[in-house]
């Protein structure tokens, strides 16, 4: 028993000093948590009050205001930081001056702001009369270099036009004559830019040429999209007069637009059309289109197709139709003229007649008529009969629903109906054999050389302005 608590009085002991030694601990450890600094979010504010350095801050800013026109009437107090502005401006301007200058300023916590603005005349136009004069003051000390800029630009230029003018020298380099145009005036901007290049280094004003330069490419990229149309047709004219499609005075179809070639301009290509109207169309058009050219090769086919009664013999009918067309000086020997059966339709036969026309020396729409004229005629004067619209008149009608009375016609009607058929007979050949002779007539006295009128027309619109022709005869001909 006594063993027993002495044990137990152990055991209380050891329980106690644990328990001391946890309750250290816990202490221990409250006072660490309670020493470990606290994390703010916000800086921190000093809140110790420190006279010197308020003394301090508003000296500094006195200073500064004193030493800026405007701000000489501002006053400054400073308690804790706490910078107060007072006093009178003339505008808001000076006055965000003040208070930026006092937010700037090293120890200050905030600015309060009851400075007054005058807003009066004199003090706002003082400001302004003093830049002013600062500025002219600069001016006059930098006119002497300013002028002899200006003399550098204007000597640039001046070698710039002569250079340019210099049309001998370009047309030695670029025979062409829009291409010479074209060099010279680019050799005059490329001269002219560089005196400007050096006024401006001459003023010292070496970032405002990369600031032009800079502003040039996007001004550059915008126009060009602008005027994407007036470019194209631009290229379009150089390409058209390196390699010319066609000659001066040569008759041409463009796509739909027929006529004959004027000039070609810098911006279209001048036509002046059968009718002896002016057509004008847009070099990009002429580039893309489709050209014919009718006088690069002067010997041109005609054809065209006559129809016989479909019991005539059709090669007898080529025969003499060709015989016909041969009489004609318009019509070549060689190559010669040419017939064939086009098609057999149900009551006739269609052949088709062709024949070549020296363009140079006949106009090739009234050769035409006339060899269709004399096809024609010499076919009905052979005895072949030119087909004619047949109508098939079809009377459903029975036996029944005929009238019961039917006349007959006597053997003396029969007779009177024939003499009146031979009468119409007779004057139907009497009529076509006299309009046979006047085709006849006709044919022979048409005259199918070519129209001297329009070409004089042309000549006295390429009279006009003999150099704005870009055409050339020394330039390759596609």
């Amino acid at each position: 028993m006594t063993n027993f608590y002495r044990l137990r009085q152990k055991n209380l002991i050891v329980l106690f000093c644990l328990a001391l030694i946890s309750l250290n601990g816990s202490i221990a450890m409250a006072q660490v948590v309670s020493d470990a600094p606290v994390a703010d979010p916000q800086p921190l504010i000093e809140v110790t009050e420190d006279t010197p350095l308020d003394s301090r801050i508003e000296n500094r800013l006195e200073n500064i205001f004193e030493k800026i026109d405007g701000l000489e009437g501002v006053t400054v107090s400073v308690d804790a930081g706490v910078v107060k502005l007072n006093g009178d401006v003339t505008n808001e301007s000076m006055a965000r001056n003040a208070l930026d200058i006092a937010i700037r300023t090293s120890g200050v916590v905030t600015v309060t702001d009851d400075i007054n603005r005058t807003l009066d005349v004199s003090g706002n136009l003082k400001p302004l009369l003093n830049d002013f004069q600062g500025a002219l003051s600069a001016f006059t000390r930098a006119l002497p270099l300013i002028l002899l800029a200006l003399a550098i630009v204007f000597f640039f230029i001046v070698i710039a036009g002569l250079l340019a003018r210099w049309s001998a020298l370009w047309r030695r380099i670029a025979p062409n004559p829009f291409l010479s145009e074209l060099l010279s005036q680019a050799v005059r901007i490329i001269i002219i830019a560089i005196g400007v290049v050096i006024a401006l280094n001459l003023l010292g004003a070496s970032k405002f040429i990369s600031t032009i330069l800079g502003g040039a490419g996007v001004l550059g990229i915008a126009i060009g999209f602008a005027v994407r149309d007036s470019l194209e047709n631009y290229i379009s004219s150089i390409m058209l007069s390196l390699r010319q499609p066609f000659r001066a005075q040569d008759h041409v179809q463009i796509n739909e637009h027929e006529g004959v070639v004027v000039r070609l301009t810098s911006r279209a290509t001048i036509l002046m059309t059968l009718d002896g109207n002016h057509l004008r169309i847009p070099n990009s058009i002429v580039f893309k289109g489709i050209i014919l050219n009718y006088s690069t090769n002067p010997e041109r086919r005609f054809d065209f197709t006559l129809g016989v009664d479909g019991a005539d013999d059709p090669i007898a009918a080529m025969q003499v139709g060709l015989t016909e067309i041969n009489k004609h000086d318009s019509v070549l020997s060689e190559p010669g003229a040419g017939a064939s059966i086009d098609s057999v339709g149900d009551s006739s036969i269609i052949i088709k007649f062709t024949g070549w026309v020296d363009q140079s020396q006949s106009d090739f729409a009234k050769a035409r008529s006339v060899a269709i004229a004399a096809a024609k005629n010499a076919l009905e004067k052979n005895g072949f009969t030119l087909p004619e619209p047949i109508y098939r008149l079809r009377f459903d009608q029975t036996a029944n629903q005929l009238p019961l009375a039917v006349t007959e016609i006597s053997s003396s009607d029969d007779t009177k109906a024939r003499a009146v058929d031979e009468q119409k007979i007779d004057a139907k050949a009497n009529y076509e054999k006299t309009n046979h002779e006047k085709n006849r007539l006709v044919s022979t006295v048409i005259d199918v050389s070519v129209d001297d009128h329009l070409q004089e027309k042309i000549n006295q619109e390429r009279a006009k302005d003999p150099e704005g022709d870009l055409l050339d005869q020394s330039q390759p001909i596609e």
